[in-house]
This record gives structure tokens, C-alpha cells and sequence, in this order.
């Protein structure tokens, strides 16, 4: 439209341009005046090129404007489109980041509901693991109680035993005692006296001293049956025989002899009137006097 409206513009003023100098020619009907002045036409058509040319600027003025218009409407477009794209980027940003934190907020739920239900499967099995505890510990109680019944019956009826064997090696002693003859027993008690020692702590020797126990060893069976600290007897009331001028005495089917010699501070017939037992500790035999339970005697075990 702009266009149009230009272009009629133009035409008048062409027009215009046109009819004024018809009109003085008119108005001089004498072709010699035009003669004469034969530069006005020239200087009066100069107006209407300024004309013209203002009417090219101002024809060119709204092409000009137009383009700068639209240049200035594209340059707003693009700002447009690019605010719009950085809403839409942000958007999306902002889409983005809720989606993490509902899938950081999923994790973290699935994450307690998985924590408590592995602290309930550890509740349960510690549960079970008490209750297995506990009725493991019942069994131990009651089983150690009849352990306790057991070894409280052992124990009287190991009195038992000892209270009888006490009084057969009693008897057995007794009948000995009556056997025996003057000149057995003061042969005895010089043997037994030549065995005294004078300092039993520096002549007494272990058998991890001597190097070991070397001689004839009982078998369990029949050493749980006779020997031990359940099992005294006097040694006065047992056979004996003396071989190279040492003493060996029968017990429990075995003959056996004092290696050590015996302390000085021991009453002169212990052998007579004190129990003994013969008992096997850590490197060897030994034998212990009741009245000196402190005291180990070193001994050697012989089959004859």
C-alpha cells in the first residue's frame, strides 16, 4: 500500500511538472522573447528535479524505514526465539532437576524400607541365635549338674572303696606285722636307715634331672587300678627282697625300689607308720608320704 501511495505521489508531481511550463508558454506568444532567454527554461525546470529528487528520497525514505523495520522485527523474532528457547531450556533444566531429586528421593526411600528390613532379618536371627544359645546353655547346665551327681556318687563310692581297701591293707598289714621275724625287721630298719639321706634337698634328683625316666612302665588300666593318690598303703606290710643291698618291694602285682634316698626330717619309721602312695608325675614315678605331702621320692618300676 505504502507503495502504491509513492507512486501517485510521483505521477502528480510529474504532472505538476509537466503543465507548468505549458502554461507560460501561453502566456508569450512572441517565439522570439523564448529566444532571448534561453536559459530560464533550464533554470526553471531545476526546481523540478529537486523535486524529483526529493521525491526519490522520500520514495526511498520508507524502503529505508521498511527494511530497518523489518530488520528490527527479525532481530526481535530471533530474540524471541531465542528467549523462548532459553525458557524452554530452562524448563526443561528445571523439568530435569525435580525428576532427579523424585529419583534421588526413591532411592533414598527404597534404601530405609531395604535398611529395615534387613535390621528385622537381623532382629529375627539374632532371636534365633539367643534361642539356640539358651538351650545350648540348658543342656550344659544339665549336664554338668549330672556330672556333678555323677562324680558326687564316684566320690562315695570311691570313699567306699578306700574305706575298704583302708582296712584290708589293714588286715593285710597286721597279719604281716605278726608274720615278719625279729631278724626281718631290724634288717629292714638298717636298710632303711642306711637309705636316710643327710640333705635330702641337695641330694634328692627329679628324673628330668637324671635324664628321664628309663625304667619298666606300667600300663594305665592296671595303674588306675592300684596307684594314685586314691590307693595308700604302708609299705612295712608289703614283700621285699634286696638286690645288690637295695631294697625292692612288691605292690599291685609290681616291684619297685627307692631311687632317692629319703629326708632326714622324716620320722626314723615312716616305712611302718605312715601311708604312702605311688603316683606318676610329669617326667616319671614317684612316691609320696601323706605327712609330707611336699616331698616326691624318685622310684623305678621292675618286672622282678
Amino acid at each position: 500500500m505504502k507503495r502504491i501511495g509513492i507512486f501517485h505521489m510521483t505521477a502528480l508531481f510529474l504532472a505538476l511538472g509537466i503543465a507548468g511550463p505549458a502554461c507560460g508558454r501561453q502566456g508569450k506568444p512572441d517565439k522570439q522573447e523564448d529566444k532571448a532567454k534561453p536559459g530560464k527554461p533550464e533554470r526553471e525546470a531545476k526546481p523540478e528535479r529537486q523535486h524529483e529528487e526529493r521525491s526519490s528520497k522520500q520514495g526511498q525514505e520508507p524502503q529505508v524505514k521498511e527494511k530497518q523495520d523489518q530488520r528490527r522485527d527479525a532481530s526481535s523474532r530471533q530474540q524471541q526465539q531465542d528467549n523462548s528457547g532459553t525458557r524452554q531450556e530452562q524448563a526443561k533444566a528445571q523439568q530435569d532437576q525435580r525428576e532427579q531429586e523424585r529419583n534421588s528421593a526413591n532411592r533414598r526411600q527404597a534404601n530405609i524400607q531395604q535398611e529395615e528390613k534387613r535390621q528385622q532379618q537381623q532382629d529375627k536371627s539374632n532371636k534365633h541365635e539367643q534361642q539356640i544359645a539358651k538351650r545350648q546353655q540348658d543342656q550344659e547346665r544339665q549336664q554338668q549338674q549330672h556330672r556333678q551327681d555323677a562324680s558326687e556318687n564316684d566320690r562315695q563310692e570311691s570313699g567306699a572303696r578306700q574305706d575298704q581297701q583302708r582296712q584290708q591293707h589293714q588286715d593285710r598289714d597286721d597279719r604281716s606285722a605278726q608274720q615278719r621275724s625279729p631278724s626281718q625287721a631290724d634288717r629292714q630298719h638298717v636298710a632303711w636307715q642306711s637309705d636316710r639321706a643327710r640333705s635330702w634337698k641337695s641330694e634328692h634328683r627329679s628324673w628330668q634331672q637324671r635324664g628321664g625316666y628309663n625304667g619298666y612302665r606300667v600300663p594305665d588300666d592296671r595303674f588306675r587300678s592300684y596307684y594314685g593318690q586314691d590307693h595308700g598303703f604302708r609299705i612295712y606290710s608289703l614283700p621285699v627282697v634286696f638286690i645288690g643291698g637295695r631294697q625292692r618291694f612288691q605292690y599291685g602285682g609290681y616291684w619297685f625300689g627307692l631311687v632317692d634316698p629319703w629326708p632326714e626330717y622324716w620320722s626314723k619309721d615312716w616305712y611302718d607308720s605312715d601311708d604312702v602312695y605311688v603316683d606318676y608325675y610329669d617326667d616319671g614315678y614317684y612316691l609320696y608320704n601323706r605327712r609330707y605331702p611336699g616331698d616326691r621320692i624318685s622310684i623305678s618300676f621292675y618286672l622282678n
